[in-house]
């Protein structure tokens, strides 16, 4: 008999950039999944939601921003030892407002050459990857 896999969790994922190359990072709480570890804003795509209308409506309540343009950065499937995630991660390319975080945790802006000094959970650290790898393409 084969069990079947939970479905992944679709979790929309933003990496917001700020006009000095910083990148947006916020640290998850000690009661969340992967507590204490440093992510790239978002949340879980909702039933009825495309995984654009999730990410404005995440980093809105989120972040406090309004996304105006995004593009897509990479989709990344990771299984931890309790769950299973599906990241689609976008760049977000404006918005207004002035991005911060409304939820509690600490957050701060990091240079791209420093993220590599910040403690990801596993299935984040491809975003790093991709981040690092735009900056040897300019």
């Amino acid at each position: 008999m084969t069990t079947q896999k939970p479905p992944a969790v679709h979790v929309a994922v933003g990496v917001i950039e700020n006009t000095n190359g910083e990148i947006f990072i916020a640290q998850r709480l000690p009661e969340q999944h992967q507590g204490g570890k440093w992510e790239f804003p978002g949340g879980k795509v909702e039933s009825g939601e495309n995984v654009q209308e999730a990410l404005v409506r995440e980093l809105k309540e989120e972040c406090g921003i309004d996304v105006t343009d995004m593009a897509p950065l990479t989709v990344i499937e990771h299984q931890y030892s309790d769950k299973r995630v599906l990241l689609d991660v976008w760049w977000i390319l404006s918005y207004q407002g002035e991005a911060t975080q409304l939820e509690g945790q600490k957050w701060c802006w990091v240079d791209k050459n420093q993220l590599d000094a910040f403690q990801f959970p596993d299935a984040n650290q491809p975003i790093v990857d991709c981040i690092m790898q735009s900056m040897n393409t300019y």
